[in-house]
């Protein structure tokens, strides 16, 4: 299974366009070869370097397992219809959808999207948070990939 960005390379970096103190708007994101077997499929974007630890800053599940990547820009919704009533949760700014980096001016930061293929569906409401999420997809998580990209402000 891979994931991989139109936006950015991996380990390339993030456009100003991603940031949250600019457009705020989602990566696009596509993947490939999702095992037969997946249910559905959950994302969720982090950044390891954060000062006070893993910061949150996307929160996506009950994606179909037929779906083969997001637009850019996805909107703030609660549950996405033209994804399959693809569900939100809550990042660590504690508010719905996509949030991008937002680093101490100066630092380098790693911002990781992680798909998780599953094998069940899950049955949650949207606002989920990313350590709700992982309770929930214990035990079904049959493959996972994972690109980043880089992002520092001035």
């Amino acid at each position: 299974m891979n994931i991989f960005s139109d936006d950015f390379q991996n380990g390339g970096r993030l456009a100003d366009s991603h940031a949250y103190a600019k457009q705020n708007l989602s990566p696009s994101l596509r993947w490939e070869a999702i095992p037969e077997q997946a249910q559905q499929l959950a994302l969720i974007c982090e950044d390891p370097d954060a000062p006070g630890g893993n910061w949150i800053h996307w929160v996506m599940y009950c994606i179909p397992a037929e779906e083969e990547g997001l637009a850019g820009g996805i909107p703030k919704w609660q549950t996405l219809d033209k994804i399959g009533n693809t569900k939100q949760g809550k990042n660590d700014f504690k508010k719905l959808g996509y949030d991008g980096p937002h680093p101490p001016p100066g630092s380098d930061h790693r911002y990781f999207f992680k798909l998780y293929a599953l094998s069940k569906k899950l049955i949650m409401g949207a606002g989920m948070s990313a350590v709700q999420l992982r309770k929930e997809m214990e035990g079904a998580i049959i493959e996972e990939a994972e690109t980043y990209g880089v992002y520092s402000r001035s």
